[in-house]
C-alpha cells in the first residue's frame, strides 16, 4: 500500500497545531481521543516508511537516541546575565545609570517605556530554528558556549518542533527559561523520596537536573515546561520594541507569559514589580524576581552592556521563599473536628524575610509519602508567602541517625484512643468533649469568614476557656452578662472589653448561611454553607431535611449530606443551635431570594486566580446576584470557570474536562449581559 507523503505532512501539521493550542494558548481545540488517534496513525505510517521520518516530527520528541556527552554550542549572541536591583530605590538608581548611558551614546530620548516580565527561577536555554524547524537547543553555559541538549528539549511539549509561521526567518535563536511547575515539583520529589532517590532542594535544581540527563527518555518522564522571553539573533526579523518581539514569539507558537506589562515611567515599573511579588504565591511556577527591560530595541542597542550584563535590563529581586534547615521534632495538634494534624519543629531559618521554626505536615500519609524523618535536613517553603510547609527531605544528606515518625495511638490532649474512619486519610480523636476541639471550634466560629467577631482571636479564646467563661460557642453570647468577670481578668481593659462585646452583639446579624458555616459541620465550607442555605433556608427546615433534600444543594453529595445529618444527630449540637437561636442569631434566610432570572440563572461557576479590581469573594457574590451558583471545585457540572493570573490546578482541570474558561473582562461582559454564557467545547 502506497502512503502519500501529503498525509504524513498533514498529520504532523494537525498534531503540531493542536499542541500549540493546548500548551501555548491554553485552548484545547480537539478531543484527546482525536489527538491520540492522529499520533498513533502518524507513528504507524512512519514505522512503515522510515525514510519519511524527519527530526521535527512530533513522534521524535520522545525516545531519541541516547547521547554519550553534551557537545559545546556557541551562541549566535552572548547570553548575558542581569544586574540586580533590590527594592524601588535601587531600581531608580539603575534607571539613572541607563539614562546617563543613553545620553553618552547620543540617544537623547528619555528612557520612559519599560516592559516588566516575571523572572522565572529555572534554567536559561536557547532554541535555534532554521527555516522554521527546531534544529538545536543549548543551555546558557558560560554565556558564550553552552551545552547541546537538543534531544532533551525535544521532549518538552510546549517547545514547537516547527514555528507556526508561513514565512519563518532563515535562522533564529530564541531565548527562554525551562522550569518545573510547582505542583509537579512536589509530586516529583515525593516520588523520588519514596523510591529512595536523592531529592532536589528547589524546582530550578530539578529542572536543571532533568534537562541534563544523558538519556532523553528520562527527561521525557519529567513534566518540564518553558516560557520564551527573547531572541538572541535572527535573520530577517526586525521588531522595533520588546512588546513586538514578544508578540512575534506568540505568533510563532512559543509560550509567552500572558501577564507581561508595559509601563510608563520607572515608578510604574516598580509598582508592576511589587505586584508580581505580591502574587508570586498564586503562581504555578517559581519566580525569584521581575525583569525590567527598556521597550525600545534601538535604545537597547544604544545602551549596550557593561561587563556581562546589559545596561537596558535589570532583575528586580525578591526575597527567597525556600530554605533548608533541620527537622528536630514532629508534634501533633488536634483540630476542631478531632483531626490529628502533625507539624514540624525545626531549627529556625529565614524564609522570605520571616524566621520560620514550625511548618505544617498535613497528615501521616503525607509524611510517609515524602519519607520525612526526625533529624532530616529538609526544604522549607512559605506557601502563600505565609504558611510554611516542608517540601521534601534532602535524603542524600542522611547519616543513618534519622528516625521515622509514627502517629500517636491516643489523643495527645485528652488521651482518648484515636480512630481512622473508613476511607479517610486523617486520624481523629472521637471525643467531642476534647478540650482542644472545643477551643478550635470556638476560634473557627469567631473567625472572619464565619461570625467575624473581632477581638476574639486564638489567645483570647484560650484564656476565656481556661477560666471557664466560654465552654462552647453559645457561651460567647452570654459574655455581655459577665462583663465584670471579663474586666477582672489580667490584660482585659475596659476599652477592649467594650469593643469585644460590641463585636459579639454585631455578629448576631450575620446571615443564616454564615451561621451554618460557623458551627463547624465537617465538610461544610463557606460556599457549601451558602448552597445549603438556599435549599434549607431556616433551622426548622434543616432539622426536617433528609439526605435527598440536602443533596439538592449544589456541591452537596452523599458525604456532605451524611456529615450534616451526623452533626444534627448529636443532642449537644442541637442544644447549641437552640441556644444560638435564643441569643438572637439569624436562623432563617431573611435576605432577598436568589434571582430567578439573571444572566447566570442555572449556571455553576468556579472562580480561580487573581481578578483585577475584584476579590474572589466579590466575584462569587456577583455570580449569586446574577442568579448563578458559585462552587469551589471544577466538575463536569461546571458551566464555566473564571480564571485570572495565578490560576493553577482548577484551570488545568477545566481544560481537561473541556469546561469553558473566561477571563476577568469576559466575566464582566457576561454579568452585564453583553456576552452570552460560553458553551462547552463539545457543544
Amino acid at each position: 500500500m502506497t502512503v502519500p507523503p501529503d498525509r504524513i505532512e498533514e498529520l504532523r501539521t494537525l498534531i503540531t497545531q493542536a499542541s500549540v493550542d493546548y500548551y501555548v494558548h491554553d485552548r484545547p481545540t480537539v478531543d484527546d481521543v482525536v489527538y491520540d488517534g492522529w499520533v498513533r496513525e502518524l507513528e504507524a505510517l512512519e514505522a512503515e516508511h522510515p525514510e519519511l521520518v524527519t527530526p521535527d516530527s512530533p513522534t521524535q520528541r520522545v525516545g531519541a537516541p541516547v547521547a554519550t556527552q553534551f557537545s559545546p554550542v556557541i551562541h549566535r549572541e552572548a547570553m548575558l546575565s542581569l544586574a540586580n536591583a533590590r527594592g524601588a530605590e535601587e531600581l531608580v538608581e539603575w534607571h539613572r545609570r541607563l539614562r546617563d548611558a543613553l545620553r553618552t551614546a547620543g540617544h537623547d530620548e528619555a528612557p520612559d517605556r519599560f516592559v516588566v516580565e516575571p523572572k522565572i527561577d529555572g534554567l536559561a536555554i536557547s532554541l535555534t530554528y532554521e527555516q522554521g524547524r527546531f534544529v538545536r537547543g543549548a543551555t546558557r553555559g558560560d554565556g558564550t558556549v553552552g551545552e547541546d541538549v537538543t534531544q532533551n528539549l525535544r521532549t518538552i511539549g510546549v517547545i514547537p518542533a516547527r514555528l507556526a509561521l508561513d514565512d519563518p526567518p532563515p535562522v533564529v535563536e530564541i531565548r527562554g527559561e525551562v522550569y518545573l511547575p510547582l505542583a509537579a515539583f512536589a509530586d516529583f520529589n515525593a516520588s523520588r523520596a519514596a523510591a529512595g532517590l536523592a531529592t532536589f532542594a528547589n524546582p530550578r535544581n530539578a529542572a536543571a537536573g532533568s534537562l541534563r540527563q544523558i538519556d532523553p527518555r528520562v527527561t521525557a518522564e519529567r513534566p518540564l515546561s518553558m516560557w520564551a522571553y527573547g531572541v538572541g539573533g535572527a535573520d530577517g526579523l526586525a521588531p522595533e520594541t520588546q512588546l513586538e518581539l514578544l508578540d512575534w514569539l506568540r505568533t510563532a507558537g512559543l509560550p509567552v507569559n500572558g501577564d507581561i506589562a508595559l509601563c510608563t515611567g520607572i515608578e510604574e515599573a516598580a509598582a508592576a514589580c511589587a505586584r508580581w511579588e505580591e502574587r508570586r504565591a498564586e503562581l504555578d511556577f517559581d519566580i525569584d524576581g521581575a525583569v525590567v527591560k527598556l521597550n525600545d530595541l534601538a535604545a537597547q542597542t544604544a545602551a549596550g552592556a557593561v561587563a556581562r550584563a546589559p545596561r537596558w535590563a535589570v532583575a528586580y529581586k525578591f526575597a527567597p521563599t525556600t530554605a533548608t534547615t533541620y527537622l528536630r521534632e514532629i508534634r501533633v495538634n488536634v483540630g476542631r473536628t478531632g483531626a490529628l494534624i502533625p507539624f514540624a519543629v525545626m531549627d529556625p531559618v529565614d524564609v522570605g524575610g520571616v524566621t520560620v521554626s514550625r511548618a505544617t505536615l498535613h497528615n501521616h500519609e503525607d509524611i510517609a509519602r515524602k519519607d520525612l524523618r526526625v533529624g532530616d535536613r529538609v526544604v522549607i517553603q512559605r506557601a502563600g508567602d505565609v504558611i510554611p510547609q516542608v517540601v521534601a527531605p534532602l535524603t542524600q544528606d542522611r547519616d543513618g541517625s534519622e528516625v521515622p515518625f509514627a502517629m500517636p495511638e491516643r489523643c495527645p490532649v485528652c488521651g482518648t484512643p484515636v480512630v481512622q474512619p473508613d476511607g479517610e486519610v486523617q486520624m481523629r480523636c472521637p471525643n467531642r468533649s476534647c478540650p482542644e476541639q472545643i477551643v478550635q471550634s470556638i476560634e473557627h466560629f469567631a473567625s472572619r469568614g464565619a461570625m467575624d467577631i473581632e477581638g476574639l482571636g486564638a489567645k483570647t479564646v484560650v484564656r476565656l476557656f481556661e477560666v471557664g467563661l466560654v465552654r462552647d460557642v453559645a457561651d460567647i453570647y452570654g459574655l455581655a452578662a459577665r462583663r465584670d468577670e471579663l474586666l477582672a481578668l489580667e490584660g482585659f481593659k475596659e476599652t477592649s472589653v467594650n469593643n469585644l462585646l460590641e463585636a459579639i452583639r454585631a455578629s448576631a446579624a450575620q446571615p443564616w448561611s454564615r451561621v451554618l458555616y460557623a458551627v463547624g459541620i465537617r465538610h461544610v465550607g463557606e460556599v457549601t454553607a451558602q448552597a445549603l442555605a438556599d435549599v434549607v433556608p431556616s433551622l426548622e427546615e434543616l432539622l426536617e431535611a433528609g439526605p435527598e433534600q440536602l443533596a439538592d444543594a449544589d456541591g452537596v453529595g452523599p458525604v456532605v449530606a451524611a456529615s450534616v445529618r451526623e452533626y444534627l444527630g448529636s443532642e449537644a449540637n442541637l442544644r447549641t443551635l437552640e441556644r444560638l437561636r435564643q441569643a438572637g442569631l439569624h436562623m432563617r434566610h431573611e435576605g432577598p431570594p436568589r434571582p430567578a432570572g439573571g444572566p447566570l440563572a442555572g449556571c455553576s461557576v468556579v472562580v480561580t486566580g487573581a481578578l483585577e479590581g475584584m476579590t474572589r469573594d466579590e466575584a462569587r457574590q456577583a455570580v449569586v446576584h446574577a442568579g448563578g451558583t458559585a462552587t469551589d471545585s471544577v466538575s463536569k457540572n461546571t458551566t464555566f470557570v473564571v480564571a485570572g493570573p495565578g490560576a493553577g490546578s482548577k484551570l488545568a482541570k477545566a481544560h481537561k474536562l473541556g469546561i469553558p474558561v473566561v477571563d476577568r473582562d469576559g466575566f464582566g461582559a457576561i454579568l452585564a449581559g453583553t456576552r452570552p454564557v460560553p458553551e462547552p467545547a463539545d457543544a
